[in-house]
């Protein structure tokens, strides 16, 4: 496969899951604001941006529409949802011979779609609607793609992005003890509480909503579960590589899933923002060897204040 078309099947990948998940956090936390009068609302904006890497544009005072417009609408931003969903349709229309033609239609009527604002009590559907979108795009790959390198990489972009945000969804919890959402409504977010019940058969506490958002193997949204995805999608890119040295990304990848296998949940917990900070550089670190080993003359896009 051409390095072009590789790294525009992962950018797909990467960037329909960062509109995924900056709407969920976005939605989580504006959401938040609303419920709890008693939070600053200032302060909890600037930590937000703060987790998603993004600088305050002034000294002044900050609002949920000024977060909305920021991480949500402005199309030059590289964080927000405009500029992932226009930048998951223009990889696409670079590898329009690869994809499906539903794929296209997908992200092209995504993207003619995207509104220029947003009403303040239309956010919550707005974030609906991406979240619908997005899982729209998921579904018509893995129903119409065939499991070839093209799949492999789609999903390898998909499950490096899910890390990060899934990381940065944890961050919000620990902002401020007044700002963070309560841990059912963090869960809620991301499809998770059901299935955190049914697992756990009990109400989300600190520790156990951590441990299945890191560690559980079996939800497919959990950190555990997205390195081990990825994994899976190096060695079938590379299947020779199952029987030499590990390369770069390899590597990475084995440390950070070996640090989460075996480091005590109450220590993450206690260190929790420093901890999704770990894993974020280590996600970032992953992607560079990625794009060296695979499409080395391509520079990489990356988060505003993203670690090198």
């Amino acid at each position: 496969m051409l390095s072009r078309i590789a790294e525009a099947l992962f950018w797909i990948g990467r960037y329909v899951e960062r509109a995924d998940g900056t709407a969920r956090i976005l939605d989580v936390h504006l959401q938040l604001l609303l419920e709890d009068p008693w939070v600053d609302e200032d302060t909890a904006c600037r930590a937000l941006l703060s987790v998603m890497g993004t600088a305050a544009e002034s000294d002044a005072a900050l609002g949920r529409d000024d977060v909305v417009r920021l991480l949500a609408l402005d199309r030059e931003h590289s964080a927000s949802i405009a500029h992932s969903i226009a930048a998951a349709r223009e990889n696409a229309r670079r590898a329009r011979e690869i994809i499906s033609t539903d794929l296209w239609e997908t992200l092209n009527e995504s993207n003619a779609r995207m509104p220029r604002r947003i009403p303040s009590d239309k956010t919550h559907p707005f974030f609906r609607w991406v979240r619908d979108r997005s899982a729209l795009a998921f579904g018509v790959v893995d129903s119409s793609m065939s499991r070839d390198e093209a799949w492999q990489f789609f999903v390898l972009g998909r499950s490096i992005e899910r890390v990060d945000m899934t990381a940065r969804l944890l961050a919000t919890r620990s902002l401020t003890d007044a700002a963070g959402p309560s841990w059912t409504t963090l869960l809620r977010s991301c499809g998770a509480y059901e299935a955190h019940l049914r697992s756990h058969r009990a109400m989300p506490s600190a520790a156990s909503a951590v441990e299945f958002l890191l560690v559980d193997r079996l939800f497919p949204r959990s950190v555990l579960s997205s390195i081990l995805q990825a994994e899976e999608c190096l060695r079938g890119i590379d299947p020779a590589s199952a029987f030499g040295a590990p390369d770069r990304a390899h590597r990475v990848l084995g440390r950070m899933r070996s640090e989460l296998e075996y480091r005590p949940i109450g220590d993450i917990v206690r260190g929790l923002s420093e901890s999704m900070e770990e894993v974020q550089v280590g996600m970032s670190m992953a992607s560079d060897a990625i794009r060296e080993r695979y499409f080395p003359s391509i520079a990489m896009p990356v988060w505003i204040g993203e670690a090198l």
